[in-house]
């Protein structure tokens, strides 16, 4: 149970649950910018952005913990922070030449888009994820 100065965070991706811990405070992507939560925060709903996840006072000490994630959705609550992203991982245990061939490939998928906006889109996002996995494999 989470104390009055304490958020409990769960990290969450389709295929199981990362993370069910306490934090002392909570710095994560949103699509239109970074967020952070704090005990207390404002009842909140946002679409995630690709980048790190940082919980600072993790656990039972003072340890901060990052995971890297791509996508998806947060809730907050005043005690409570609930993440639900595509995909979430370590950043050590981010595979930097799969990022950087990503990174090509979202380059040529970019120069190909032309008038297309869906396509540029999905260029522009597949090219934010990788350059936040490499930005975050690389500290």
């Amino acid at each position: 149970m989470a104390s009055e100065n304490q958020l409990h965070v769960t990290l969450v991706t389709p295929e199981r649950i990362l993370l069910d811990t306490l934090a002392a405070s909570v710095d994560l992507p949103s699509r239109t910018g970074r967020i952070e939560v704090l005990p207390g925060h404002a009842p909140l709903l946002a679409e995630l952005g690709a980048g790190d996840v940082t919980l600072h006072g993790a656990g039972s000490g003072a340890e901060t913990s990052r995971w890297n994630v791509s996508w998806g959705f947060v809730e907050v609550l005043p005690d409570r922070v609930t993440i639900l992203a595509n995909d979430a991982v370590a950043p050590s245990a981010i595979n930097v030449a799969a990022a950087r061939e990503q990174i090509e490939r979202a380059h040529a998928q970019w120069n190909a888009a032309g008038d297309d906006a869906e396509a540029y889109e999905a260029a522009n996002r597949l090219l934010d994820e990788a350059q936040a996995r490499l930005a975050s494999a690389e500290g």
